[in-house]
């Protein structure tokens, strides 16, 4: 189990982003089980010596990451470039196309009530969302989505870990449309 084990630790610290277990399986020749076994060896290894990283679950995957607690070292050593705060009003368009997800700009903006091309196009650039096709409607509008590194940053294995939340008690209750509706019945029809 050793070389297995460390043979997950290379390839997930040489990949930088997250790695499927699946795909650990089948490069590794074992059974996904094992690469879970192994990954919660690794976890309570790195927990019990108190490493300056951890592994984390991201959709299905597994990711090498410092450890929150960190931070500020880190930071420090590699300058404020890339982890300037986002403003309010993105963080607010951030979380509208968290919980409509897959969603375009004219839904995001009638839902905040303004233009929101600069928050948009600011956590495009960042990598917090994505463009996932468009809507089938005038104007193809673009469907954007959040991003894998939207999850890590917010410490999350998949969308479906989201607080839930009230959109009619919020009064943000928009009907599905084009792909959003087809998304939406696949949605219900999996529950049922």
């Amino acid at each position: 189990m050793d070389n297995i084990k460390y043979a997950i630790e290379g390839i997930l610290f040489a990949a930088g982003e997250p790695v499927k277990a699946a795909k650990l399986a089948v490069v590794l020749d074992v059974p996904v089980d094992d690469i879970h076994a192994a990954v919660k060896e690794l976890k309570e290894e790195y927990d019990r010596d108190r490493r300056g990283f951890n592994i984390i679950e991201i959709l299905e995957g597994y990711q090498i990451c410092s450890r929150p607690e960190y931070y500020t070292y880190i930071q420090e050593i590699l300058g404020e470039q890339r982890n300037q705060p986002l403003s309010n009003a993105a963080m607010e368009a951030l979380a509208i196309i968290a919980y409509k997800q897959p969603i375009t700009r004219g839904q995001i903006e009638r839902i905040r009530g303004v233009n929101s091309d600069g928050c948009v196009n600011r956590l495009y650039e960042r990598g917090l969302i994505e463009e996932a096709g468009r809507l089938d409607a005038p104007g193809k509008p673009i469907l954007y989505v959040t991003t894998q590194t939207f999850l890590r940053c917010f410490g999350l294995k998949s969308p479906d870990e989201l607080p839930p939340i009230n959109f009619v008690q919020m009064k943000i209750d928009e009907p599905p449309q084009g792909e959003q509706l087809k998304i939406e019945d696949e949605k219900q029809d999996g529950a049922e």
